[in-house]
């Protein structure tokens, strides 16, 4: 049986505040190797990358409040945090896809720390197909539904080329998951119900970019005026 992500949204949780959620929690571990008992708003605000109203806020809707002059206890916050994301449990995860981003992805060894357990590697290539991969033998991708029935995947990792990601998106929704998380450059198409975060490096490094683009500017006296722009040439 496939178990579903919990939805924070049914329970009122802005989708803004979830999105955070991680940044504190991974904050909070931190703390916790340290040996931290207690943390105050501040702290962890500064620690997770944004002003303490927000963090209270925030951790308000979990029925977490601290304790005035002592703060939030470091392992029950994390505790409350990680059940409301789902991570008390084993999430089994495929990733479909088995080139180089998607075996770094089979690779890392920090799914499993935080509640999410590799338990599939799907790929279309002959000569990949068969490889074994951190403990798994890739299956092809002809076996999609069938193995994501079998061992009861209940999130998704696409790494395709983009023109075969909607297809996939496709086939893995009719097998009954409803949870993707899409690395390939394309926008898909979903029915509701279904929740897709997409990670897009290239659009990434081009925010980056614009950002590097300013700065040179402020540093050079601002961007070329429209009279100090080059003649067209005539081609």
């Amino acid at each position: 049986m496939i178990r579903r992500p919990s939805h924070a949204r049914e329970r009122g949780i802005p989708e803004a505040t979830v999105a955070r959620l991680p940044l504190y929690l991974r904050a909070l571990n931190g703390m916790s190797e340290r040996g931290l008992a207690t943390v105050s708003s501040e702290d962890l605000a500064s620690a997770a990358g944004v002003n303490s109203a927000k963090l209270r806020k925030d951790l308000s809707h979990l029925g977490s409040y601290g304790t005035r002059g002592v703060g939030y206890d470091v392992e029950y916050l994390i505790y409350q945090i990680s059940r409301e994301l789902g991570l008390t449990q084993d999430w089994a995860v495929a990733i479909v896809g088995v080139g180089n981003l998607g075996r770094a992805l089979a690779n890392y060894g920090g799914f499993v720390s935080r509640g999410f357990r590799v338990a599939a590697l799907f790929d279309a290539d002959p000569e990949v197909v068969g490889d074994h991969i951190a403990g798994l033998n890739v299956e092809h991708i002809d076996d999609l539904e069938a193995v994501i029935r079998r061992r009861g995947v209940s999130i998704v990792v696409l790494a395709t080329p983009a023109a075969a990601a909607q297809q996939v998106a496709d086939r893995v929704i009719a097998a009954g998951v409803t949870s993707i998380l899409n690395f390939a450059p394309v926008v898909l198409t979903v029915p509701e119900g279904v929740d897709i975060r997409k990670v897009d490096l290239s659009i990434e490094l081009q925010i980056l970019a614009f950002h590097e683009q300013r700065k040179t500017d402020r540093m050079s006296g601002g961007p070329a005026m429209a009279e100090e722009w080059p003649e067209a040439v005539d081609l």
